[in-house]
């Protein structure tokens, strides 16, 4: 694939994508997935996949207004889950770094939530280190606010997308601005050390001059991070269902991104990657030092992943409404001996390897620590990667071949999918969305 047919809606969180996946058969033990990991620095993650609605956009696992004994079930489940994931580790094993997210892990009431951060502190040892956990403006009420932060709570993201009900609405997402409001106010008053606010470009009908009213108004609210993320139409979400989209879409969508990289610099904000702002000065995550291309991941819940150094695996994945439930299904069901293996995902070779190390520091601003790079592969990331010289052609990557220039930044999300491998992207290719 060349950089020009790249497609646009290849927002590269993780890689390999989880379309790649496949079940692993035989099923391996997550003693021996685990056994020969570093285990002093994991990222714990757990997955609540409910809603209070489902966003028009949205293709997460996640399933709105599930009856009240499905998340309590859910959650008896999860802790099962837990103890059996706790002792595939190491005793040793330690977490650096924690987040919650979904789904909204605030659909759940406060004294769920105390039960769920419960079950946190029992898989992962602790909760005394950075830990994010996700909100929406429905589900930020005060006494919900008051367990996130009786609990150590460090950083709480709301998406809010706009700050206008009518763009809000084109995205599929029936908020309403005072409720909005409302929830920015107790987070504040909640005095959770980071506030990161979520927001939309490319809406319908939407302009500069209202891309800007958005962008003044979370200002206001002097959040430590800011997430801008471009809309993309997905299938099988409710967006997808629908005739969406416009030939002149990505001329705007790069004007807007561009409008806010200005507005957001001149407001004293640094751009860490093409869609993540963080306010100078913020303050920073204490506690030791996590590694997203060298640190392992531990997730729990269904639609969570988890990732070692050679195999990525999760449950099920799936976007339509009955596909999700019949995964929850699954999960509910299962025997709690069950969660002592990994069931689907992609190993990845020594070259697969080098790829999302290379993926994972390039898509950022800071971009690669090529010393690093020898260090863990013991060659150069531009030996092993010699099609980086087209982006150093394109004004896209810097001499070095090391960091994105701001017009390659601008482009993350052409040149994360141009990268993906070819073993990669025919398992997505032969992935049929359910």
């Amino acid at each position: 694939m060349t950089l020009d047919d790249s497609p646009y809606q290849g927002y590269l969180y993780a890689y390999p994508h989880k379309t790649a996946y496949r079940k692993l058969e035989p099923r391996p033990p997550l003693a021996e997935v685990w056994a020969a990991e570093k285990q002093d620095a994991l990222f714990g993650y757990v997955h609540l996949p409910f809603c209070e609605m489902r966003c028009g956009f949205c293709n997460l696992f996640t399933r709105a207004n599930p009856p009240a004994e499905q998340v309590s079930a859910y959650l008896a489940q999860l802790r099962r889950q837990a103890t059996a994931v706790r002792d595939s580790l190491s005793p040793g094993a330690t977490f650096s770094r924690l987040a919650i997210g979904g789904g909204t892990p605030t659909y759940l009431t406060a004294p769920e939530l105390e039960d769920l951060f419960g079950i946190v502190l029992d898989a992962f040892g602790t909760t005394a280190v950075p830990m994010s956990v996700e909100t929406s403006p429905a589900t930020a009420t005060p006494d919900r606010l008051a367990v996130l932060a009786a609990h150590g709570t460090t950083r709480v993201s709301i998406g809010v997308q706009s700050f206008l009900d009518g763009e809000a609405h084109a995205a599929g997402r029936p908020q309403r601005l005072p409720e909005v409001l409302r929830a920015l106010e107790t987070i504040r008053a909640a005095r959770v050390p980071v506030l990161n606010v979520d927001l939309i470009y490319g809406i319908d009908g939407q302009t500069p001059q209202t891309w800007q009213h958005s962008l003044d108004e979370a200002l206001r609210w002097r959040p430590e991070e800011l997430y801008l993320y471009p809309l993309y139409v997905r299938p099988l979400t409710g967006l997808g269902r629908r005739a969406h989209g416009r030939a002149d879409w990505d001329r705007q969508r790069q004007q807007l991104y561009r409008q806010a990289v200005d507005v957001l610099t001149a407001a004293g904000y640094v751009q860490h990657s093409m869609r993540q702002f963080r306010r100078a000065g913020a303050p920073a995550p204490d506690g030791p030092d996590y590694c997203c291309q060298d640190d392992g991941t531990v997730g729990l819940g269904c639609g969570s992943r988890s990732y070692t150094t050679d195999l990525h695996y999760s449950f099920d994945y799936a976007v339509a409404v009955s596909e999700v439930r019949a995964v929850l299904d699954d999960y509910l069901s299962r025997p709690a001996d069950d969660f002592r293996y990994a069931e689907i995902g992609f190993r990845l070779d020594g070259v697969e390897q080098r790829r999302r190390w290379l993926l994972k520091s390039l898509l950022r601003a800071e971009g690669v620590d090529a010393a690093a790079y020898r260090a863990r592969f013991g060659g150069r990331h531009d030996d092993d990667f010699p099609q980086l010289s087209e982006l150093v052609d394109r004004g896209w990557l810097t001499p070095d071949r090391t960091t994105l220039t701001p017009d390659g930044l601008a482009q993350s999300d052409a040149i994360g999918p141009w990268l993906v491998s070819g073993r990669v992207r025919e398992a997505m290719g032969a992935y049929v969305p359910r």
